[in-house]
């Protein structure tokens, strides 16, 4: 079974190309976790509806639960990717810049800070992908600024991740879009080099929505993640 993790302001749509893909010959699940203001809640929520051993690939916030279900749980996980993610610890003034986004949504609605927070995560030339923008800023309005609220907490709280990297032991994939400006490139070097074994796929011409902004070459990264040994 294929746990799909969503990240911030994300639904079940952001893997939508890829359950489709994987559906037919993966048992495939995409948790709802919005609500939950921690991380370890979040995680220890898919632990208890999983089965004893499953894989999981997470995105963003995502990746940030997928190793806190690893850290919970190692022996219970087959295989790990993570996507446009990070382990980097609370940085200085990120509680203002971050808190400042919820007060936007709470004043002015979800579709004013989707203005203001979606740009920075795609590739500058997608800016003007009608299309595209209309999908995501749907997903956003999905939400609410109180799960929006909850979610900053959780990120704002979150476990240091850096030790748990070391300790992964299962076939791990490290995904990341070169223009993800938001989680660098570099991040995902150093992440992939600190695990075991794993394996850094870099998708061009792709900023952090990687899963949406280019479905094909991320579909192709886990398909081959999930190939057996």
């Amino acid at each position: 079974m294929l746990y799909l993790i969503p990240g911030l302001l994300c639904d079940r749509s952001i893997w939508k190309e890829q359950a489709d893909a994987l559906g037919p010959v993966e048992e495939v699940s995409i948790p709802d976790l919005r609500g939950i203001d921690r991380i370890p809640t979040m995680a220890q929520r898919v632990l208890d509806r999983a089965p004893a051993k499953f894989s999981l690939a997470g995105h963003s916030l995502g990746g940030r639960i997928a190793m806190e279900i690893v850290r919970q749980a190692p022996e219970r996980i087959e295989r790990l990717a993570l996507l446009d993610t990070a382990v980097i610890p609370v940085q200085p003034g990120e509680p203002e810049r971050r808190r400042a986004l919820v007060e936007l949504a709470e004043r002015a609605g979800m579709r004013a800070l989707g203005e203001a927070w979606l740009p920075p995560m795609l590739h500058p030339a997608r800016h003007g992908d009608r299309e595209l923008i209309d999908r995501l800023m749907g997903m956003i309005e999905r939400n609410t600024a109180a799960s929006f609220k909850a979610q900053i907490e959780a990120l704002l709280h979150r476990p240091n991740a850096r030790h748990v990297l070391e300790s992964i032991q299962c076939p791990t994939l490290v995904l990341c879009g070169r223009q993800d400006s938001w989680s660098p490139l570099t991040h995902h070097e150093e992440m992939a080099a600190a695990i075991t074994g794993a394996t850094l796929v870099v998708v061009e011409d792709c900023g952090h929505m990687s899963t949406v902004e280019r479905p094909e070459a991320v579909l192709r990264a886990l398909q081959a993640w999930l190939q057996p040994d």
